[in-house]
């Protein structure tokens, strides 16, 4: 008989309701220590479970709420609990922002019972877990994004601190198409997953990709 006080007490959250009854199924009989104590399909009815907060919520990635999955971390940390999330996508930008949301899992739903139990067991301890097939994707494609010479003079340029108006200037562009440059600029980084999304995020990143020299 397990130790309950040993025990990983976890929920599943998940609204493919094939998919949630067949993983309460196999949790529950794939590992003594972890003790499945909610299966439900809404985000709602996980906050108002009479047994949350738990220990470990195996969390849908791809609810159809409407409600980021940044927030739902964030409650989520707060209220003591970590969060392995699960889904059908592996994308490296998705496990990127996923893990940098705040999750310490994430396992696709392609994945047996075992590896989910795996993942269950590093939440609890607090360690981050990703299966090795998408630890090498994200490695692989962790490179800085291909620019134009235009996107690179762009990003020197307001790296170095200019504004916006003076590198217009100084390319010969309209402020607008300045603008745009850095918008195209943005996004090329955060689909690699790179965050960019202020000034001095971007002057870091321009200097450890080589656009920009970093001054003494």
């Amino acid at each position: 008989m397990p130790d309950p006080a040993s025990q990983i007490r976890i929920a599943i959250v998940d609204d493919h309701r094939m998919l949630l009854d067949a993983l309460t199924d196999w949790i529950r009989n794939a590992a003594d220590d972890v003790d499945l104590v909610a299966a439900v399909p809404s985000w709602s009815e996980l906050v108002a479970h009479p047994d949350f907060p738990v220990d470990v919520v195996l969390l849908d990635l791809d609810l159809k709420d409407n409600i980021p999955i940044a927030l739902k971390l964030s409650m989520l940390k707060s209220a003591g609990v970590s969060t392995t999330l699960i889904s059908t996508y592996s994308e490296p930008v998705v496990v990127r922002e996923a893990l940098n949301a705040g999750a310490l899992g994430y396992v696709p739903k392609s994945e047996p019972v075992e590896t989910i139990i795996e993942a269950i067991r590093a939440a609890r301890d607090g360690q981050v877990f990703i299966t090795p097939e998408l630890a090498e994707t994200l490695r692989q494609t962790g490179d800085a994004p291909k620019l134009s010479a235009q996107e690179r003079r762009v990003m020197a340029l307001y790296g170095a601190g200019q504004p916006v108006k003076a590198v217009a200037f100084q390319l010969g562009i309209s402020e607008e198409t300045a603008k745009s440059y850095l918008k195209r600029i943005r996004e090329k980084y955060r689909l690699a997953g790179f965050d960019v999304g202020t000034k001095v995020a971007l002057r870091k990143r321009a200097i450890a990709d080589g656009i920009l020299l970093q001054s003494d």
